[in-house]
């Protein structure tokens, strides 16, 4: 069932995908050759509690670190380890806190140094299928329209959106309804009303759609090896205008 959030709710969210936010931009700074995806864990965990918030994925469901660090070929869930970055390599950082018992939810992915302009077009054409999407949750569109959206544009760039993981409602918890996918025909499924709160997150192949989950019960990855992209904004549906995005610090 989805439920509404009252204004006090959404301020709540917003606070905590505030954090989300600044964490990133300060994670972000020292994506760098060498680093290892532990040391950004780490910092993301600090960044977190130094902006009083507790981090939403460490323990959820087992998960062991505050941060998903996925590199390359990881599409989502990636455990942070010893294993240092590279120049040409590309990282998703997804983070999530929480602030009042309300969650907050991100993701960005980057580069490492320098990498093929394929490599870079992937992770812009992923930002701008995201992009698209939020511009369609507007009051009175339905929940497809924003799926329909990313879908069209990704396999219009000749890349592949991931079918196995959605993008979710978000509020007292990280997952709730409705389901968000990244692909779908238009004008199907609820319509959208002020109130809603929805993490919306395109992951983007530059190879086949397909997906599989590593031995450690978390990291999938792309089926054929490709590069995967991954972003994700949490926004809450306005009573008219665009979709505020609470992730963003612009």
């Amino acid at each position: 069932m989805i439920v509404l959030k009252t204004p006090e709710e959404v301020e709540l969210i917003a606070s905590a995908s505030n954090v989300v936010a600044k964490s990133h931009q300060r994670i972000l700074q020292e994506v760098k050759p060498g680093v290892t995806t532990l040391d950004l864990d780490r910092l993301a965990e600090q960044c977190i509690r130094e902006f009083g918030a507790i981090p939403a994925f460490k323990g959820y469901r087992g998960y062991p670190k505050t941060l998903c660090a996925s590199v390359n070929e990881e599409v989502v869930h990636g455990i942070p380890s010893g294993r240092p970055l590279k120049d040409g390599d590309i990282i998703g950082l997804d983070l999530g806190a929480i602030v009042g018992g309300f969650y907050g939810d991100g993701a960005v992915t980057v580069s490492v140094g320098e990498v093929s302009p394929d490599v870079e077009r992937l992770i812009m054409v992923t930002e701008e299928s995201l992009k698209r999407g939020i511009a369609q949750a507007v009051v009175g569109n339905r929940l497809s329209d924003i799926s329909h959206a990313v879908q069209s544009y990704v396999e219009a760039q000749g890349f592949s959106v991931v079918r196995d993981f959605v993008g979710h409602g978000i509020g007292r918890q990280l997952h709730e309804e409705p389901q968000v996918p990244n692909y779908g025909r238009p004008g199907q499924g609820p319509r959208l009303k002020a109130g809603m709160v929805l993490a919306i997150e395109p992951m983007v192949n530059m190879g086949g759609s397909s997906v599989r989950v590593l031995d450690d019960g978390w990291t999938a990855v792309t089926g054929d090896g490709s590069f995967s992209a991954h972003f994700e904004h949490t926004i809450s549906i306005q009573p008219d205008g665009p979709a505020k995005i609470l992730t963003s610090l612009k």
